[in-house]
């Protein structure tokens, strides 16, 4: 288990569903994965990030997926792909990453709560 936190210290942390809008191989990267760009609305537009979710994952059957995503972390670059946000998922029981969204269709850029 992780050390507690605050309310105040999750507070810090800005999680946001999107949209994923286009989604592409990303084979130059060390470990497989997907190039995402994600949609969260007016007001932060649209964000990209690498995520390593090939193995339950086609580029193609991303298209218009909602998702969460850490949005406040600073980019980081990944190979020659600049990341600007973190995509959120769970592990299966291989360790091979499910993507987390809403079970419900909710508008591109809400926070979570």
């Amino acid at each position: 288990m992780a050390d507690e936190i605050s309310f105040d210290d999750f507070l810090k942390v800005d999680i946001r569903v999107g949209i994923v809008t286009r989604a592409e191989p990303y084979p130059e990267a060390r470990k497989p994965a997907i190039k995402l760009w994600v949609d969260f609305g007016d007001e932060l537009g649209e964000r990209k990030s690498s995520a390593q979710i090939t193995r339950h994952y086609d580029p193609e059957q991303l298209i218009g997926k909602q998702v969460m995503a850490v949005v406040n972390f600073p980019a980081r670059q990944i190979g020659k792909f600049m990341s600007e946000i973190l995509v959120l998922g769970l592990p299966d029981e291989n360790g091979e990453i499910v993507l987390i969204g809403p079970d419900m269709k909710v508008p591109a850029g809400g926070r979570m709560h």
